[in-house]
């Protein structure tokens, strides 16, 4: 069975390169309510050190960084081939700095302060781009996940996910049926920075479990031993 997979792949995870951290705690805050879960960087060289690694879904870079200005960190995601989108936040408007930035390889520019309504519209928009050919609302075996609200749904009846329940969801749904590594669902669900206990990681594969069944899904959670865990037709699982 082919397991296309890997640990690099966090469809809705963004990065945020911000050295401000009150700023990078509320966006952090705001972005995870509308179901976008966030991995936060002080510095560019820790952010392309991740972003080289991994393929975000977005990457929102503030210009004023304390080590360098943020579009040298996109130039260098171009220049390495690394196609991630990019939105920019800085307190310059001017015109001149909106044309630097997107020559320099971003998609977007958000001038401070912005509203964080505004900012998640953008990221999701971003994240809509065909070149990424991820659904907005993956589905699989008749349950999809929305998302903006956290709700896993089946048929008529839906259930709200913790934010790590969601990223898992998002994870094994896009897998189609295929087995996802638990390295690379521990990664979508508490991101890079933070370290997983065995505890945490099962205990939100339990609850994922019964909010399956709560919504009286055919789907199963299933652990495919020796590689990770996929989501599988309930007679199939037996």
């Amino acid at each position: 069975m082919p397991m296309p997979e890997s640990i690099r792949t966090l469809h809705h995870r963004i990065a945020l390169v911000e050295d401000h951290a009150r700023l990078a705690a509320l966006v952090t805050r705001g972005l995870a309510a509308a179901g976008i879960a966030v991995d936060a960087f002080a510095t560019l060289e820790s952010a392309w050190l991740a972003i080289a690694e991994r393929d975000y879904a977005v990457a929102v870079i503030d210009r004023g960084m304390p080590d360098g200005d943020g579009l040298e960190l996109v130039r260098r995601m171009r220049e390495a081939r690394i196609a991630t989108p990019c939105l920019m936040l800085t307190a310059r408007d001017a015109l001149r700095d909106r044309v630097d930035g997107l020559d320099a390889g971003a998609d977007d520019y958000l001038a401070k302060p912005f509203a964080l309504e505004e900012l998640a519209a953008r990221v999701r928009a971003l994240m809509r781009r065909p070149a990424r050919l991820d659904p907005a609302r993956p589905s699989y075996g008749g349950v999809s996940v929305h998302p903006e609200n956290g709700h896993l749904l089946c048929g008529d009846q839906h259930v709200t996910l913790a934010p790590a329940e969601l990223q898992i969801a998002i994870c094994l749904l896009r897998a189609g049926g295929q087995a996802v590594r638990r390295t690379t669902l521990e990664a979508a669900a508490w991101g890079v920075g933070e370290a997983v206990t065995p505890n945490a990681f099962d205990v939100a594969l339990h609850r994922l479990r019964k909010k399956l069944a709560a919504i009286d899904s055919e789907l199963a959670l299933v652990n495919v031993r020796g590689y990770g865990y996929a989501l599988k037709a309930a007679d199939a699982a037996q």
